[in-house]
């Protein structure tokens, strides 16, 4: 039997305790968010935290959803957004990322060193400070207000690099030996013998891409300007303003953000076991 098997049962009933605590701090904001989409404006103003709508109201949804003809909300328009941007930059970032990650740990070439001293390097660049930057370069190249111009500058990110190449390190290089005696060619071997190999890590990307990039702010705030281009991240920030229709509006705006955490909870909680693998395994391997 384990020492934990002897453990009083007061020490147990103190720690089931303490997780059901920690448990209510997590998920108690999300409470509060479902219970005020169902009240009035008033009563959200006027009880914020109470998690017992009086009266329940069906407002909110209704104006969400487009079911009154003044919602001011266009939230599909915004999730069509989201979507379109959240997918093409997680593409990206799972093939570049990739792609040099495999470049940096198994490539030779001069300043190879200098180039993933560099990856670290940016890493430890807030995003804030390359806002302005990259405004310029958009509006120089034209991109501005459009759907590459959203996508581009984060197609690809240090982070996911890193995890790549981490990854890549451990994979034993007689798999690539064996390729090359086949005649496989640097990219068809990375593409058809390391690529599979290295599935956890790819899942690991692919749920953080889509995570930062369905709730990305700071580059669609300054990379667009015209209202369509508004995704849930700047639209309900606009709207949570006072741009897009008067008074706070909490319902309709916590209603929103609700449905917005949606997505990425079902791509995390689909690939859960996977992600939590190829996170051990990277710290295993760095």
């Amino acid at each position: 039997m384990s020492a934990q098997d002897y453990s009083p049962p007061w020490r147990r009933g103190l720690g089931y305790a303490a997780l059901i605590a920690f448990g209510l701090i997590f998920v108690g904001p999300f409470l509060i968010q479902l219970a005020t989409s169902f009240k009035t404006d008033a009563d959200a103003a006027n009880n914020p935290l109470s998690l017992i709508p009086d009266p329940i109201s069906l407002d909110a949804w209704k104006r969400i959803f487009g079911f009154t003809e003044d919602s001011g909300v266009p939230f599909g328009r915004w999730l069509t957004n989201s979507v379109i941007v959240a997918t093409f930059i997680t593409l990206g970032r799972v093939f570049l990322d990739s792609l040099c990650g495999y470049a940096l740990a198994r490539l030779r070439f001069p300043g190879r060193q200098a180039v993933f001293w560099s990856v670290l390097a940016v890493l430890a660049v807030p995003g804030a400070v390359l806002l302005i930057p990259r405004f310029l370069v958009l509006k120089e190249l034209t991109l501005f207000n459009t759907y590459p111009g959203m996508i581009l500058p984060i197609a690809a990110d240090a982070a996911g690099i890193f995890i790549m190449r981490q990854f890549f390190i451990g994979i034993p290089p007689s798999m690539e030996e064996a390729a090359r005696i086949d005649g496989a060619g640097v990219f068809r071997t990375y593409w058809s013998v390391v690529l599979p190999l290295a599935r956890p890590g790819l899942i690991t990307l692919t749920i953080l891409s889509f995570q930062g990039s369905w709730n990305e702010f700071q580059l669609f705030l300054v990379s667009t300007s015209d209202p369509k281009y508004n995704t849930l991240t700047t639209g309900l920030a606009k709207f949570s303003s006072g741009q897009l229709g008067a008074g706070t509006q909490y319902p309709v705006t916590l209603g929103a953000a609700l449905l917005s955490t949606i997505p990425v909870a079902i791509v995390f909680f689909a690939f859960q076991r996977h992600f939590i693998g190829g996170q051990l395994s990277a710290a295993v391997k760095g």
